[in-house]
Protein backbone atom coordinates (compact mmCIF):
# COMPACT_ATOMS: atom_id res chain seq x y z
CA UNK A 1 0.00 0.00 0.00
CA UNK A 2 2.96 2.09 -0.39
CA UNK A 3 1.92 5.86 -2.02
CA UNK A 4 3.19 7.11 -5.59
CA UNK A 5 6.11 9.55 -5.26
CA UNK A 6 6.89 12.93 -7.11
CA UNK A 7 8.92 10.94 -9.64
CA UNK A 8 6.70 8.59 -10.88
CA UNK A 9 4.29 11.39 -11.18
CA UNK A 10 6.49 13.01 -13.38
CA UNK A 11 6.81 10.13 -16.18
CA UNK A 12 3.02 8.92 -15.83
CA UNK A 13 0.04 10.99 -16.60
CA UNK A 14 -1.97 12.37 -14.52
CA UNK A 15 -5.61 10.77 -14.45
CA UNK A 16 -7.38 13.17 -11.49
CA UNK A 17 -6.93 16.74 -13.42
CA UNK A 18 -9.16 18.60 -10.67
CA UNK A 19 -7.90 16.05 -7.58
CA UNK A 20 -4.61 15.71 -8.26
CA UNK A 21 -3.89 14.20 -4.93
CA UNK A 22 -5.92 11.35 -5.49
CA UNK A 23 -2.84 10.35 -7.97
CA UNK A 24 -0.97 9.78 -4.41
CA UNK A 25 -3.49 6.99 -3.37
CA UNK A 26 -3.97 3.69 -4.64
CA UNK A 27 -7.70 2.68 -6.00
CA UNK A 28 -8.60 0.61 -2.61
CA UNK A 29 -7.46 3.82 -0.44
CA UNK A 30 -9.38 6.27 -3.14
CA UNK A 31 -12.46 3.79 -2.74
CA UNK A 32 -12.71 3.53 1.16
CA UNK A 33 -15.85 2.32 3.27
CA UNK A 34 -15.90 4.24 5.89
CA UNK A 35 -17.94 2.09 8.73
CA UNK A 36 -21.50 3.24 9.90
CA UNK A 37 -20.94 1.04 13.24
CA UNK A 38 -20.97 3.16 16.44
CA UNK A 39 -17.67 4.52 18.04
CA UNK A 40 -17.93 1.57 20.98
CA UNK A 41 -18.62 -1.34 18.08
CA UNK A 42 -16.22 0.39 16.30
CA UNK A 43 -13.32 0.07 18.29
CA UNK A 44 -14.27 -3.50 19.95
CA UNK A 45 -14.19 -4.87 16.65
CA UNK A 46 -10.96 -3.61 15.09
CA UNK A 47 -9.43 -5.20 18.71
CA UNK A 48 -11.04 -8.65 18.28
CA UNK A 49 -9.49 -11.28 20.64
CA UNK A 50 -5.99 -9.80 21.02
CA UNK A 51 -7.72 -8.97 24.66
CA UNK A 52 -3.96 -9.52 26.62
CA UNK A 53 -2.26 -6.83 24.43
CA UNK A 54 -1.52 -3.51 26.29
CA UNK A 55 -4.21 -0.61 25.76
CA UNK A 56 -2.66 1.85 28.02
CA UNK A 57 0.05 3.18 30.11
CA UNK A 58 0.35 5.17 32.62
CA UNK A 59 2.98 5.66 34.87
CA UNK A 60 4.20 2.19 33.82
CA UNK A 61 0.68 0.88 34.91
CA UNK A 62 0.31 -1.16 32.03
CA UNK A 63 -3.53 -2.23 31.44
CA UNK A 64 -4.82 -4.86 28.88
CA UNK A 65 -7.42 -4.59 26.42
CA UNK A 66 -8.92 -7.22 28.42
CA UNK A 67 -9.26 -4.97 31.97
CA UNK A 68 -9.92 -2.06 30.02
CA UNK A 69 -12.99 -3.39 28.46
CA UNK A 70 -14.50 -4.47 32.09
CA UNK A 71 -13.77 -0.67 33.50
CA UNK A 72 -15.87 0.39 30.20
CA UNK A 73 -18.37 -1.63 30.91
CA UNK A 74 -18.42 -1.54 34.84
CA UNK A 75 -18.46 2.06 34.34
CA UNK A 76 -21.19 1.83 31.62
CA UNK A 77 -23.80 -0.13 34.20
CA UNK A 78 -22.56 2.71 36.40
CA UNK A 79 -23.87 5.49 34.63
CA UNK A 80 -27.20 3.83 33.93
CA UNK A 81 -27.49 3.36 37.65
CA UNK A 82 -27.47 6.84 38.38
CA UNK A 83 -30.06 7.55 35.08
CA UNK A 84 -27.82 8.07 32.71
CA UNK A 85 -29.54 7.42 29.56
CA UNK A 86 -29.24 7.52 25.30
CA UNK A 87 -28.74 10.84 24.05
CA UNK A 88 -28.08 12.41 28.10
CA UNK A 89 -24.84 14.74 27.96
CA UNK A 90 -22.39 13.75 30.11
CA UNK A 91 -19.76 16.09 30.29
CA UNK A 92 -16.03 15.07 31.36
CA UNK A 93 -13.37 17.81 32.43
CA UNK A 94 -10.20 15.62 33.29
CA UNK A 95 -6.67 15.43 32.31
CA UNK A 96 -5.09 12.49 30.02
CA UNK A 97 -5.94 9.46 32.86
CA UNK A 98 -7.35 6.42 32.19
CA UNK A 99 -10.56 6.94 34.03
CA UNK A 100 -11.90 9.94 31.11
CA UNK A 101 -11.31 6.96 28.14
CA UNK A 102 -13.42 4.74 30.33
CA UNK A 103 -16.36 7.17 30.54
CA UNK A 104 -16.09 8.51 26.88
CA UNK A 105 -16.64 4.66 25.67
CA UNK A 106 -19.35 4.08 28.32
CA UNK A 107 -21.17 7.07 27.13
CA UNK A 108 -20.69 5.92 23.94
CA UNK A 109 -21.44 2.02 24.57
CA UNK A 110 -25.00 3.58 26.30
CA UNK A 111 -26.31 5.94 24.00
CA UNK A 112 -25.51 9.11 25.71
CA UNK A 113 -23.03 12.13 24.72
CA UNK A 114 -19.66 12.90 25.67
CA UNK A 115 -19.14 16.53 26.12
CA UNK A 116 -15.49 17.23 26.84
CA UNK A 117 -14.08 20.13 28.31
CA UNK A 118 -10.76 21.49 29.30
CA UNK A 119 -9.24 20.58 32.69
CA UNK A 120 -7.44 24.62 33.08
CA UNK A 121 -11.09 26.50 31.57
CA UNK A 122 -11.75 29.01 34.00
CA UNK A 123 -15.05 28.38 36.48
CA UNK A 124 -17.36 31.12 34.52
CA UNK A 125 -15.97 28.88 31.04
CA UNK A 126 -17.35 25.95 32.89
CA UNK A 127 -20.44 27.28 33.75
CA UNK A 128 -21.55 28.24 30.17
CA UNK A 129 -20.09 24.81 28.78
CA UNK A 130 -22.55 22.96 31.10
CA UNK A 131 -25.86 25.59 30.83
CA UNK A 132 -25.23 25.39 27.29
CA UNK A 133 -24.99 21.58 26.96
CA UNK A 134 -27.61 20.99 29.52
CA UNK A 135 -25.34 18.77 31.14
CA UNK A 136 -26.63 16.85 34.40
CA UNK A 137 -23.57 14.53 35.17
CA UNK A 138 -20.11 15.45 35.58
CA UNK A 139 -16.41 13.98 35.85
CA UNK A 140 -14.25 16.66 37.11
CA UNK A 141 -10.76 16.08 38.52
CA UNK A 142 -10.21 16.76 42.37
CA UNK A 143 -8.33 19.70 42.14
CA UNK A 144 -10.69 21.54 40.19
CA UNK A 145 -13.24 20.77 43.07
CA UNK A 146 -12.63 24.18 45.21
CA UNK A 147 -12.15 26.08 41.97
CA UNK A 148 -15.77 25.15 40.29
CA UNK A 149 -17.67 24.52 43.39
CA UNK A 150 -19.68 27.56 43.19
CA UNK A 151 -20.77 27.46 39.65
CA UNK A 152 -21.76 23.63 39.72
CA UNK A 153 -24.84 24.92 41.91
CA UNK A 154 -26.00 27.35 38.95
CA UNK A 155 -26.18 24.26 36.34
CA UNK A 156 -28.48 21.41 35.93
CA UNK A 157 -25.61 19.17 36.96
CA UNK A 158 -27.32 16.52 39.76
CA UNK A 159 -24.09 14.43 40.27
CA UNK A 160 -20.13 15.35 40.06
CA UNK A 161 -17.74 12.87 40.35
CA UNK A 162 -14.35 13.66 41.73
CA UNK A 163 -11.68 12.05 39.93
CA UNK A 164 -7.93 11.73 41.24
CA UNK A 165 -5.10 11.69 38.93
CA UNK A 166 -3.41 8.76 40.78
CA UNK A 167 -6.80 6.71 40.33
CA UNK A 168 -4.83 4.25 38.06
CA UNK A 169 -1.17 5.14 38.88
CA UNK A 170 1.00 2.03 40.08
CA UNK A 171 1.19 1.66 43.96
CA UNK A 172 4.05 3.76 44.71
CA UNK A 173 3.15 6.64 43.14
CA UNK A 174 -0.06 6.50 44.28
CA UNK A 175 0.98 6.47 47.68
CA UNK A 176 3.85 9.52 46.69
CA UNK A 177 1.01 11.87 44.74
CA UNK A 178 -1.48 11.25 48.08
CA UNK A 179 1.13 12.77 50.56
CA UNK A 180 2.69 15.61 48.31
CA UNK A 181 -0.52 16.22 46.51
CA UNK A 182 -3.74 14.67 47.28
CA UNK A 183 -3.68 15.68 51.11
CA UNK A 184 -3.81 19.10 50.27
CA UNK A 185 -6.76 19.20 47.74
CA UNK A 186 -10.56 20.44 49.89
CA UNK A 187 -12.62 18.20 49.15
CA UNK A 188 -16.70 18.28 49.56
CA UNK A 189 -18.40 17.41 53.25
CA UNK A 190 -19.20 14.01 53.72
CA UNK A 191 -22.85 14.15 53.80
CA UNK A 192 -22.83 16.45 50.01
CA UNK A 193 -24.52 13.97 48.02
CA UNK A 194 -23.91 15.78 44.71
CA UNK A 195 -20.47 14.49 44.98
CA UNK A 196 -18.86 10.91 44.67
CA UNK A 197 -15.49 9.69 44.28
CA UNK A 198 -14.72 7.73 41.47
CA UNK A 199 -14.24 4.13 43.67
CA UNK A 200 -18.08 4.92 44.78
CA UNK A 201 -19.16 5.56 41.50
CA UNK A 202 -17.67 2.75 39.97
CA UNK A 203 -18.72 0.37 42.74
CA UNK A 204 -22.62 1.06 41.45
CA UNK A 205 -21.55 -0.96 37.91
CA UNK A 206 -19.55 -3.50 40.31
CA UNK A 207 -23.28 -4.48 42.03
CA UNK A 208 -25.20 -4.42 38.35
CA UNK A 209 -24.57 -6.98 36.13
CA UNK A 210 -26.81 -5.89 33.85
CA UNK A 211 -25.38 -5.25 30.47
CA UNK A 212 -26.46 -2.04 28.63
CA UNK A 213 -25.61 -1.80 24.44
CA UNK A 214 -27.32 0.91 22.53
CA UNK A 215 -27.91 0.57 18.77
CA UNK A 216 -26.72 3.67 17.76
CA UNK A 217 -27.26 5.56 14.50
CA UNK A 218 -24.31 6.12 12.67
CA UNK A 219 -25.34 10.39 11.81
CA UNK A 220 -26.04 10.75 15.86
CA UNK A 221 -24.17 13.04 18.01
CA UNK A 222 -21.92 11.05 19.90
CA UNK A 223 -19.43 14.28 21.30
CA UNK A 224 -19.25 17.64 22.00
CA UNK A 225 -15.86 19.44 22.18
CA UNK A 226 -15.03 22.93 21.93
CA UNK A 227 -13.45 25.84 20.18
CA UNK A 228 -13.92 29.41 19.85
CA UNK A 229 -15.78 29.48 16.60
CA UNK A 230 -15.79 32.36 14.13
CA UNK A 231 -16.28 35.40 16.44
CA UNK A 232 -14.36 33.67 19.28
CA UNK A 233 -17.60 33.27 21.26
CA UNK A 234 -17.85 29.94 22.87
CA UNK A 235 -19.14 27.10 20.35
CA UNK A 236 -20.07 23.54 21.31
CA UNK A 237 -18.66 21.44 18.16
CA UNK A 238 -21.77 18.50 17.53
CA UNK A 239 -19.14 15.30 15.97
CA UNK A 240 -21.36 11.96 15.29
CA UNK A 241 -20.39 8.66 15.01
CA UNK A 242 -19.47 8.17 11.89
CA UNK A 243 -17.75 11.30 11.54
CA UNK A 244 -14.91 9.90 14.95
CA UNK A 245 -14.68 7.14 13.05
CA UNK A 246 -13.83 7.90 9.84
CA UNK A 247 -10.98 10.18 11.28
CA UNK A 248 -9.46 7.25 12.82
CA UNK A 249 -10.11 4.95 9.32
CA UNK A 250 -8.11 8.15 7.32
CA UNK A 251 -5.22 8.17 10.46
CA UNK A 252 -5.11 4.30 9.83
CA UNK A 253 -3.93 5.04 5.89
CA UNK A 254 -1.30 7.28 6.86
CA UNK A 255 0.74 5.58 9.84
CA UNK A 256 0.29 2.31 7.37
CA UNK A 257 3.85 1.15 8.96
CA UNK A 258 2.63 1.35 12.16
CA UNK A 259 2.02 -2.44 13.96
CA UNK A 260 0.09 -4.04 16.75
CA UNK A 261 1.75 -3.84 19.84
CA UNK A 262 3.73 -0.39 18.57
CA UNK A 263 3.97 2.66 21.33
CA UNK A 264 2.37 6.33 20.85
CA UNK A 265 3.21 9.15 23.24
CA UNK A 266 -0.40 10.76 24.15
CA UNK A 267 0.56 14.15 26.06
CA UNK A 268 -1.93 16.15 23.38
CA UNK A 269 -5.32 16.78 25.20
CA UNK A 270 -8.59 14.36 25.24
CA UNK A 271 -10.80 17.57 24.98
CA UNK A 272 -8.63 18.78 21.85
CA UNK A 273 -9.91 16.68 18.61
CA UNK A 274 -6.45 16.26 17.33
CA UNK A 275 -5.41 14.56 21.09
CA UNK A 276 -8.83 12.38 21.46
CA UNK A 277 -9.32 11.01 17.59
CA UNK A 278 -5.93 10.41 16.21
CA UNK A 279 -3.71 10.05 19.63
CA UNK A 280 -6.32 7.98 21.80
CA UNK A 281 -9.00 6.11 19.23
CA UNK A 282 -6.85 5.94 16.49
CA UNK A 283 -4.37 3.52 18.52
CA UNK A 284 -6.68 2.00 20.52
CA UNK A 285 -8.51 1.03 17.25
CA UNK A 286 -4.69 -0.29 16.08
CA UNK A 287 -4.05 -2.43 19.27
CA UNK A 288 -0.97 0.62 19.51
CA UNK A 289 -0.12 0.50 23.29
CA UNK A 290 -0.54 4.43 24.31
CA UNK A 291 1.13 5.96 26.66
CA UNK A 292 -0.39 8.97 28.78
CA UNK A 293 1.00 11.66 29.86
CA UNK A 294 -2.26 13.57 32.01
CA UNK A 295 0.53 16.92 31.98
CA UNK A 296 3.23 17.57 30.03
CA UNK A 297 6.70 17.33 32.11
CA UNK A 298 10.15 17.78 30.39
CA UNK A 299 11.55 15.08 33.24
CA UNK A 300 8.70 12.66 32.64
CA UNK A 301 8.75 13.17 28.94
CA UNK A 302 12.17 12.21 28.54
CA UNK A 303 12.01 9.16 30.62
CA UNK A 304 9.20 7.89 27.99
CA UNK A 305 11.46 8.51 25.22
CA UNK A 306 14.66 6.51 27.26
CA UNK A 307 12.40 3.89 28.59
CA UNK A 308 9.80 3.17 26.33
CA UNK A 309 11.54 4.30 22.46
CA UNK A 310 7.80 5.32 21.39
CA UNK A 311 7.33 4.56 17.78
CA UNK A 312 4.94 7.59 16.86
CA UNK A 313 4.57 10.92 18.84
CA UNK A 314 2.22 13.38 17.89
CA UNK A 315 2.33 17.32 19.25
CA UNK A 316 2.50 21.07 18.48
CA UNK A 317 5.40 22.93 17.47
CA UNK A 318 5.83 23.97 21.50
CA UNK A 319 6.58 20.41 21.95
CA UNK A 320 9.60 19.77 19.56
CA UNK A 321 11.15 23.21 20.58
CA UNK A 322 11.03 22.18 24.22
CA UNK A 323 12.61 18.76 23.35
CA UNK A 324 15.04 20.37 21.48
CA UNK A 325 16.29 22.58 24.29
CA UNK A 326 15.78 19.93 27.05
CA UNK A 327 19.68 19.32 27.23
CA UNK A 328 18.66 15.78 28.44
CA UNK A 329 17.57 14.75 25.07
CA UNK A 330 21.59 14.85 24.09
CA UNK A 331 22.23 11.13 24.10
CA UNK A 332 18.52 9.64 23.10
CA UNK A 333 18.17 7.26 20.74
CA UNK A 334 15.39 7.54 18.53
CA UNK A 335 16.11 5.03 15.34
CA UNK A 336 13.04 2.76 16.70
CA UNK A 337 10.77 6.60 15.38
CA UNK A 338 8.52 5.34 12.75
CA UNK A 339 6.23 8.61 12.41
CA UNK A 340 6.55 12.00 14.54
CA UNK A 341 3.49 14.13 13.49
CA UNK A 342 2.98 17.72 14.23
CA UNK A 343 -0.08 19.67 14.47
CA UNK A 344 -2.36 22.06 16.09
CA UNK A 345 -0.54 25.00 14.66
CA UNK A 346 1.43 25.74 11.61
CA UNK A 347 5.27 24.93 11.63
CA UNK A 348 7.28 27.25 10.22
CA UNK A 349 10.20 25.96 7.57
CA UNK A 350 12.79 26.57 9.84
CA UNK A 351 11.80 24.90 12.40
CA UNK A 352 10.51 21.89 10.31
CA UNK A 353 14.31 21.95 8.68
CA UNK A 354 16.04 22.18 12.23
CA UNK A 355 13.89 19.61 13.94
CA UNK A 356 14.42 17.41 10.80
CA UNK A 357 18.23 18.15 11.56
CA UNK A 358 17.48 16.92 14.68
CA UNK A 359 16.26 13.83 14.20
CA UNK A 360 18.66 12.49 11.85
CA UNK A 361 21.64 13.48 14.82
CA UNK A 362 19.70 11.02 17.17
CA UNK A 363 19.73 8.15 14.70
CA UNK A 364 15.83 8.70 13.17
CA UNK A 365 15.37 7.60 9.75
CA UNK A 366 12.33 9.88 9.30
CA UNK A 367 11.18 13.13 9.03
CA UNK A 368 8.74 15.09 11.00
CA UNK A 369 5.34 15.24 9.18
CA UNK A 370 2.72 17.53 9.27
CA UNK A 371 -1.45 17.58 9.63
CA UNK A 372 -3.98 20.24 9.18
CA UNK A 373 -7.33 20.43 10.46
CA UNK A 374 -9.64 22.49 12.77
CA UNK A 375 -12.15 21.29 15.65
CA UNK A 376 -14.88 21.65 13.24
CA UNK A 377 -13.37 18.66 11.38
CA UNK A 378 -12.26 17.13 14.60
CA UNK A 379 -8.83 17.62 13.79
CA UNK A 380 -6.17 16.50 11.09
CA UNK A 381 -8.07 16.64 7.47
CA UNK A 382 -4.45 17.39 5.27
CA UNK A 383 -1.61 15.20 5.59
CA UNK A 384 1.50 14.77 4.83
CA UNK A 385 3.14 11.23 4.32
CA UNK A 386 6.84 10.31 2.31
CA UNK A 387 6.13 11.31 -1.32
CA UNK A 388 4.00 14.58 -0.03
CA UNK A 389 6.19 16.08 2.79
CA UNK A 390 7.49 19.27 1.23
CA UNK A 391 9.01 21.76 3.28
CA UNK A 392 6.45 24.17 3.89
CA UNK A 393 3.66 22.02 2.97
CA UNK A 394 0.79 20.87 4.74
CA UNK A 395 0.67 17.85 2.75
CA UNK A 396 -2.60 16.10 0.85
CA UNK A 397 -6.37 15.75 1.58
CA UNK A 398 -6.60 12.49 3.44
CA UNK A 399 -8.78 9.74 2.11
CA UNK A 400 -12.50 10.43 1.71
CA UNK A 401 -12.00 14.09 1.85
CA UNK A 402 -12.32 17.22 -1.11
CA UNK A 403 -10.10 20.45 -0.93
CA UNK A 404 -10.56 23.18 -2.76
CA UNK A 405 -9.13 26.80 -2.62
CA UNK A 406 -12.33 29.77 -2.86
CA UNK A 407 -12.01 33.31 -3.49
CA UNK A 408 -12.45 34.60 0.17
CA UNK A 409 -16.24 35.44 1.12
CA UNK A 410 -17.60 33.42 -1.75
CA UNK A 411 -17.95 30.18 -2.85
CA UNK A 412 -15.82 30.65 -5.95
CA UNK A 413 -13.24 28.26 -6.62
CA UNK A 414 -9.71 29.17 -7.94
CA UNK A 415 -7.32 27.74 -10.03
CA UNK A 416 -4.65 25.29 -8.91
CA UNK A 417 -1.47 27.21 -7.47
CA UNK A 418 -3.94 30.73 -7.00
CA UNK A 419 -4.27 31.10 -3.10
CA UNK A 420 -7.69 31.84 -1.73
CA UNK A 421 -9.28 30.64 1.46
CA UNK A 422 -8.88 26.81 1.87
CA UNK A 423 -12.28 24.91 2.05
CA UNK A 424 -12.70 21.28 2.94
CA UNK A 425 -15.53 18.55 2.09
CA UNK A 426 -15.52 14.84 3.43
CA UNK A 427 -16.91 12.44 6.52
CA UNK A 428 -15.43 13.99 9.54
CA UNK A 429 -17.31 17.67 9.63
CA UNK A 430 -19.10 18.59 12.51
CA UNK A 431 -23.06 18.17 12.87
CA UNK A 432 -23.03 21.86 13.47
CA UNK A 433 -22.52 24.31 16.68
CA UNK A 434 -24.61 23.60 19.58
CA UNK A 435 -28.01 25.72 19.73
CA UNK A 436 -26.19 28.12 17.15
CA UNK A 437 -27.36 27.36 13.63
CA UNK A 438 -26.07 31.01 12.69
CA UNK A 439 -22.78 30.58 13.61
CA UNK A 440 -22.85 26.97 11.73
CA UNK A 441 -24.19 28.39 8.87
CA UNK A 442 -21.28 31.33 8.92
CA UNK A 443 -18.65 28.12 8.09
CA UNK A 444 -20.28 25.39 6.91
CA UNK A 445 -21.57 26.18 3.19
CA UNK A 446 -23.75 24.18 0.43
CA UNK A 447 -21.95 24.37 -2.92
CA UNK A 448 -23.37 23.87 -6.02
CA UNK A 449 -22.10 20.58 -5.96
CA UNK A 450 -25.01 20.24 -3.52
CA UNK A 451 -22.15 19.11 -0.70
CA UNK A 452 -21.02 20.67 2.39
CA UNK A 453 -17.86 22.69 2.97
CA UNK A 454 -16.40 23.84 5.84
CA UNK A 455 -14.82 27.60 4.98
CA UNK A 456 -11.62 27.28 7.22
CA UNK A 457 -10.68 30.96 7.18
CA UNK A 458 -7.34 30.13 6.42
CA UNK A 459 -5.49 31.14 3.39
CA UNK A 460 -3.47 28.73 1.45
CA UNK A 461 -3.37 27.37 -2.09
CA UNK A 462 -3.10 23.75 -4.20
CA UNK A 463 -0.16 23.14 -6.43
CA UNK A 464 -0.13 21.79 -9.86
CA UNK A 465 0.72 18.23 -8.23
CA UNK A 466 -2.13 18.35 -5.41
CA UNK A 467 0.52 19.20 -2.29
CA UNK A 468 -1.74 21.91 -0.58
CA UNK A 469 0.31 24.86 1.18
CA UNK A 470 -0.76 27.13 4.13
CA UNK A 471 -0.04 30.91 4.23
CA UNK A 472 -1.89 32.81 6.22
CA UNK A 473 -4.93 33.20 8.98
CA UNK A 474 -7.74 34.97 7.12
CA UNK A 475 -9.28 35.26 10.79
CA UNK A 476 -7.46 37.09 13.88
CA UNK A 477 -7.33 34.06 15.71
CA UNK A 478 -3.79 33.21 18.13
CA UNK A 479 -2.40 30.00 18.56
CA UNK A 480 -0.72 29.69 21.69
CA UNK A 481 0.71 26.26 21.90
CA UNK A 482 -2.14 24.63 19.65
CA UNK A 483 -4.79 26.28 21.66
CA UNK A 484 -7.02 28.56 19.77
CA UNK A 485 -7.04 32.18 21.47
CA UNK A 486 -9.29 34.70 20.19
CA UNK A 487 -8.62 38.48 21.18
CA UNK A 488 -11.85 39.81 21.65
CA UNK A 489 -12.76 37.52 24.16
CA UNK A 490 -9.66 38.41 26.33
CA UNK A 491 -10.52 42.19 25.27
CA UNK A 492 -14.04 41.78 26.68
CA UNK A 493 -12.71 40.60 30.03
CA UNK A 494 -9.88 43.38 30.26
CA UNK A 495 -13.12 46.01 29.44
CA UNK A 496 -14.59 44.75 32.94
CA UNK A 497 -12.11 46.73 34.68
CA UNK A 498 -13.43 50.31 35.70
CA UNK A 499 -10.11 52.08 34.56
CA UNK A 500 -9.85 50.50 30.57
CA UNK A 501 -11.36 52.67 28.04
CA UNK A 502 -9.60 50.98 25.03
CA UNK A 503 -8.34 47.61 24.80
CA UNK A 504 -6.67 45.41 21.98
CA UNK A 505 -4.70 42.37 21.99
CA UNK A 506 -2.47 41.07 19.32
CA UNK A 507 -0.20 37.83 19.06
CA UNK A 508 3.51 38.92 19.71
CA UNK A 509 6.12 36.14 18.89
CA UNK A 510 7.49 34.14 21.54
CA UNK A 511 10.75 32.06 21.35
CA UNK A 512 9.01 28.11 21.76
CA UNK A 513 5.05 29.07 22.22
CA UNK A 514 5.44 30.70 18.68
CA UNK A 515 2.80 33.37 19.46
CA UNK A 516 1.09 34.65 23.29
CA UNK A 517 -1.19 37.72 23.73
CA UNK A 518 -0.34 40.90 24.36
CA UNK A 519 -2.81 43.58 25.41
CA UNK A 520 -2.67 46.54 24.52
CA UNK A 521 -4.76 49.45 26.99
CA UNK A 522 -5.52 53.06 26.96
CA UNK A 523 -6.82 54.40 29.96
CA UNK A 524 -9.80 56.72 31.25
CA UNK A 525 -9.04 60.16 31.67
CA UNK A 526 -8.59 59.73 35.07
CA UNK A 527 -6.37 56.82 35.83
CA UNK A 528 -3.16 56.86 35.51
CA UNK A 529 -0.73 53.91 34.56
CA UNK A 530 0.16 51.74 37.46
CA UNK A 531 1.83 48.90 38.35
CA UNK A 532 -1.86 48.37 40.41
CA UNK A 533 -4.51 48.79 37.63
CA UNK A 534 -1.72 46.27 35.83
CA UNK A 535 -1.90 43.60 38.77
CA UNK A 536 -5.86 43.93 38.55
CA UNK A 537 -6.18 43.20 35.40
CA UNK A 538 -3.86 40.10 35.42
CA UNK A 539 -6.24 39.18 38.51
CA UNK A 540 -9.54 39.70 36.20
CA UNK A 541 -7.60 37.46 33.23
CA UNK A 542 -6.46 35.18 35.95
CA UNK A 543 -10.23 34.52 36.76
CA UNK A 544 -12.44 34.28 33.82
CA UNK A 545 -9.83 33.08 30.95
CA UNK A 546 -8.24 30.09 30.01
CA UNK A 547 -4.43 29.85 31.43
CA UNK A 548 -2.77 29.90 27.59
CA UNK A 549 -5.09 32.85 26.55
CA UNK A 550 -3.94 34.98 29.74
CA UNK A 551 -1.61 37.76 28.13
CA UNK A 552 1.88 37.53 28.27
CA UNK A 553 2.22 41.15 28.55
CA UNK A 554 0.14 44.24 28.94
CA UNK A 555 1.87 47.58 28.00
CA UNK A 556 0.12 51.01 28.32
CA UNK A 557 -0.74 53.60 25.17
CA UNK A 558 -2.11 56.95 25.26
CA UNK A 559 -3.48 55.97 21.68
CA UNK A 560 -4.66 53.08 19.56
CA UNK A 561 -3.11 53.22 16.02
CA UNK A 562 -6.47 53.45 13.58
CA UNK A 563 -6.19 52.64 9.55
CA UNK A 564 -8.12 54.68 7.47
CA UNK A 565 -11.26 53.34 7.66
CA UNK A 566 -11.29 54.35 11.48
CA UNK A 567 -10.27 50.48 12.91
CA UNK A 568 -7.88 49.69 14.95
CA UNK A 569 -4.69 48.71 12.83
CA UNK A 570 -3.82 45.77 14.18
CA UNK A 571 -1.36 44.76 11.62
CA UNK A 572 0.42 47.81 12.66
CA UNK A 573 0.76 46.35 16.04
CA UNK A 574 2.04 42.90 14.98
CA UNK A 575 4.69 44.84 12.83
CA UNK A 576 5.94 46.93 15.20
CA UNK A 577 6.09 43.79 17.61
CA UNK A 578 7.67 41.75 15.40
CA UNK A 579 10.41 44.25 14.49
CA UNK A 580 11.13 44.23 18.48
CA UNK A 581 11.00 40.84 18.70
CA UNK A 582 13.58 40.21 15.89
CA UNK A 583 16.42 43.13 17.21
CA UNK A 584 15.84 41.38 20.33
CA UNK A 585 16.93 38.35 19.02
CA UNK A 586 19.72 39.73 17.15
CA UNK A 587 20.89 41.29 19.99
CA UNK A 588 20.97 37.92 22.10
CA UNK A 589 22.69 36.38 19.56
CA UNK A 590 25.52 38.75 19.50
CA UNK A 591 25.91 38.39 23.05
CA UNK A 592 25.61 42.27 23.74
Amino acid sequence: MGKINNFFLKIFKKKNINKPWLDYYHQDERTIKFTKKSIYDYMVDEVGNDLDYTVLNYFKNKISYNDFFKSINTCARALREFGVKEKDIVTICLPNMPEAIYVFYACNKIGAIADIIHPLSSPKQVEFYLNESKSRFLFLVDFNYEKMKNIISKTLVYKTILVSPKESMPITLNIGYTITKSIKIKHPLYKDTAYMTWKKFMSYGNNNLREFHSKINPNSLALILHSGGTTGNPKGIMISNYSFNALAQQSAVNVIDVRPKDKIVTVLPIFHGFGLGICIHTPICLKVETILMPQYEANHFYKIWKNDKPHVILGVPTLWEGMMNNKKFANVDMSQLKYIISGGDYLPTQSEIRINNFLHKHGAKVNILKGYGMTESIAATCYTFPGTNEIGSIGIPMVGNNYKICNPNTMEEMPLGQEGEICVNGPTLMLGYLNNKEETDKIIKIHQDGKRWLHTGDIGYISLNGIVYFTSRLKKMIVVSGFNVYPSVIEKVILKHQAVSKVCVIGIPHPYKIHVPKAFIVLKKDYEPSNKIKKEIKEICQKELAIYSIPKEIEFKDNLPITLYNKINYKLLEEEELAKYEKEKTVKNMGV
